[in-house]
């Protein structure tokens, strides 16, 4: 699965953008936030990916930060909400609102965003309101800082392995502190070795 890009942006869209990576052109859907947030077509960039792979169709959504990834991955999780609503949704609200609106059980803020309905709020908070973050709280997935391709690969690795995705940063950070860049097989051993203390 693809988990990240880094490469030139060919063009962007409010809710698309085109990222070259060695020759290849990646479609990928982006939110309203990640959107503002890019440089100008013809910049280098660099997107955490979420593939969605459907029979009849693989697609790329794309976000600058970490943490919506997270809470969009964490939005898939909802019966009901797909890839595409999960996107309008990360659109509608910035993801530190949407967070308070979700563990505030905040249903008229929600039901603003379009295309969330009153059911689709009360699922998104009977759901999620236990698995966000507190505002403020000291959560890995909204401090870590950008993950290299190869980190990224080391975390997918942890959470294939079966670990949840938090423990897996946490064991990274832990494995990088204070030391240069390290090759996949030397990161991975010391994440996993800290994790099976």
């Amino acid at each position: 699965m693809i988990a990240h890009l880094r490469g030139t942006l060919l063009a962007k869209h409010p809710n698309q953008a085109i990222v070259e990576t060695h020759g290849v052109g990646y479609d990928v859907a982006i939110s309203i936030p990640t959107f503002t947030e890019m440089p100008a077509a013809g910049a280098d960039v660099a997107l955490h990916i979420h593939t969605h792979v459907r029979e009849d169709a693989l697609s790329l959504y794309g976000f600058l930060r970490l943490a919506e990834k997270h809470l969009f991955e964490k939005l898939l999780t909802v019966s009901g909400i797909g890839p595409t609503l999960a996107i309008k949704i990360l659109s509608g609200m910035p993801a530190d609102e949407m967070v308070g609106a979700i563990r505030g059980g905040d249903l008229a803020r929600l039901t603003r965003i379009p295309g969330v309905g009153r059911k689709t709020a009360e699922r998104m908070v009977l759901e999620l309101r236990d698995k966000l973050p507190a505002p403020g709280a000291s959560d890995t997935s909204m401090s870590t800082p950008q993950a290299s391709p190869i980190e990224e690969d080391v975390i997918s690795a942890l959470v294939n392995l079966g670990y949840q995705r938090t423990a897996a940063e946490r064991a990274l950070l832990a494995a990088r502190s204070g030391k240069s860049p390290q090759s996949f097989d030397l990161l991975f051993r010391e994440a996993l070795g800290s994790l099976s203390k």
